[in-house]
């Protein structure tokens, strides 16, 4: 069936609510607009779907919502009895249409006879992980597109463990869902009737109470919490409660909040992009932070897994900390509280991502803790937690992507933005005590393990031609890798669709990491290039890392690899 039939098949079917429909007769004509809606499934990638809403295949909409909801039922079943009445834990954010979804998953898992547990209101990522082992579900879902513009929703599936759901799991549901012959027949069960057969609970107060019962065990000391000033901001999203309640639990009286970003908003009205990783997101933080003479400005994404932070300088205005930054401070205060109350146990482990700065592997090894790379994506970091839970080989500490996402206790299994601005606030609070800040803290650390910097460039291109192009790029570096960098010398190449690192005089040894098509180029003066595609976006990315001698070295090194390996991408394309 090419685009067009599936267009007609859509528009003309009955069962299609009437505004999808209205869109499709808006779109009559239109062909490449229809191609692009219609050309494919929306895809189902290592721990769910992403896309834009609205009518067709390839976008997200309650029929693509039933779609891999049925998927993820009959996957469910194959688990027996037991794991039905375990059931599944759905949560969901401010976005357009994220309670409906959560509500049509939980109708079509009932359809099956499967228990669902649904927040009552929109609630943080994490608090999705926690719920899921506070109430030994066999799954979760949570419906968010993260920091994704407004015009964007998700479907992410989690394990019993409470991480992102494990590869064997995510085959069967996409093998489920490439059986189903009629999109339209699938059943859902009303949702009252699913309320009088026990197949839907509503959670409420009580999980935030237990989750907020969680965080109170991240107070690593005793200091003075009522003389530091912070501004939070939840940027529309479902960070507001839960931050709120876990700093004022933690004793801190001075929290202003930005009141244009605290109440729920799907059109997130006050930015262009509700990512803390864009100085946008917090330009009112920085401007009610230079108002109250704040410490520390705080910001959470959509679905509060990705912290943004930024710091008071030492004459004026604030610095947006990078996630690499912000990690290395966070994995610093950790350790060195854990060191001063005797805590710190001799198999510690660190975990982090390839793409990761390599500035906290020199911090933990200051304190004799093993550091662990993963692939990209926490899904990778739980699963490690995971395994040293249950062999003993190494006790879990700390666990951070450079994509603002950190994890500092295991009672969540994915990244976890109230964790991170409660250590961050702690460790704001400590520093003040003694005297100190964030910033002359940062600089001490560059000043211990040398300075380290990164960047992040990448390319988007949209569409079916965009992920052919994409796959190009990585097929022409992988058959044609530069030999040199930056005038740098490529040392080895790690190859983890073949699961090989290749030194440049020959020698192979294995990655000892999953499949994934991602290469990374590490240089003679350890300075680093990786190159992987966007699992929820169009693009293409470039992550380069250097150390050297001085900032201004450093920014310099990294500048001169950026533009080098960009140069050479862009005659690929």
């Amino acid at each position: 069936m090419d685009v067009m039939e599936r267009y007609e098949q859509w528009w003309k079917e009955e069962r299609l609510s009437e505004g999808l429909r209205e869109e499709l007769t808006a779109l009559s004509g239109d062909e490449k607009e229809i191609a692009e809606r219609f050309y494919q499934w929306l895809e189902f990638g290592t721990a769910g779907m992403r896309g834009l809403l609205g009518a067709g295949t390839n976008r997200m909409n309650v029929h693509t919502i039933r779609r891999v909801a049925e998927g993820l039922a009959r996957m469910v079943k194959e688990h027996g009895k037991e794991a039905m009445q375990r059931g599944v834990a759905i949560a969901y954010d401010t976005r357009y249409q994220s309670q409906e979804f959560a509500i049509e998953t939980a109708r079509v898992l009932g359809a099956h006879g499967i228990r669902s547990f649904v927040f009552s209101e929109a609630r943080p990522t994490p608090e999705l992980s926690f719920a899921i082992r506070e109430l030994n579900t066999f799954s979760g879902v949570v419906i968010t597109a993260s920091h994704n513009p407004k015009e964007y929703n998700g479907f992410k599936v989690y394990g019993e463990d409470g991480g992102q759901l494990a590869p064997e799991k995510v085959s069967a549901i996409v093998h489920h869902m490439e059986e189903i012959e009629d999109l339209f027949s699938i059943q859902a069960v009303e949702e009252d009737e699913l309320k009088a057969d026990g197949l839907l609970t509503m959670l409420a107060e009580e999980m935030d109470e237990a989750y907020q019962t969680q965080l109170k065990t991240l107070k690593l000391g005793e200091f003075p919490r009522d003389e530091v000033s912070i501004v939070y901001t939840p940027i529309h999203g479902t960070g507001n409660i839960p931050v709120q309640q876990a700093l004022r639990n933690f004793g801190y009286t001075h929290v202003e909040i930005v009141k244009e970003q605290e109440q729920p908003d799907p059109a997130f009205s006050t930015v262009e992009y509700p990512n803390p990783e864009e100085e946008d997101a917090l330009r009112l933080a920085i401007r009610l932070g230079a108002k109250v003479d704040a410490d520390l400005l705080l910001a959470t994404d959509p679905d509060a897994d990705r912290l943004g932070v930024a710091i008071a300088m030492p004459t004026s205005g604030y610095d947006l900390l990078t996630g690499n930054q912000l990690g290395a401070l966070l994995l610093n205060y950790v350790l060195e509280q854990r060191k001063l109350a005797g805590t710190l146990p001799k198999n510690g482990v660190m975990l982090k991502s390839i793409v990761t700065s390599e500035m906290g592997r020199a911090i933990a090894s200051e304190y004799g803790v093993e550091t662990v790379d993963t692939l990209t994506g926490f899904k990778y970091i739980s699963e490690k937690i995971e395994e040293y839970n249950n062999s003993g080989d190494y006790e879990f500490l700390f666990g951070y992507e450079e994509s603002y996402g950190y994890l500092i206790a295991d009672f969540v299994r994915d990244k976890d933005a109230v964790q991170a601005a409660l250590i961050a606030a702690e460790a704001t609070a400590y520093y003040k005590s003694k005297g100190s800040s964030l910033h002359a803290e940062l600089l001490k650390l560059y000043k211990k393990v040398g300075y380290y910097r990164e960047s992040m460039k990448s390319i988007t291109i949209p569409g079916k031609e965009g992920a052919e192009t994409i796959a190009q790029i990585l097929a022409e570096l992988r058959a044609n890798p530069p030999a040199e960098l930056a005038g740098i010398r490529v040392a080895h190449i790690e190859d983890y669709q073949t699961g090989i690192i290749r030194s440049n005089e020959g020698s192979e040894q294995p990655t000892g990491l999953p499949t994934s098509n991602v290469l990374k180029f590490r240089l003679e003066d350890g300075s680093w290039c990786c190159v992987r595609p966007s699992g929820t976006e169009p693009k293409c990315k470039f992550y380069i890392g250097v150390k050297a001698e001085s900032g201004m070295a450093a920014v310099n090194k990294c500048e001169a690899l950026e533009s080098d390996i960009m140069g050479i991408v862009k005659k690929l394309y």
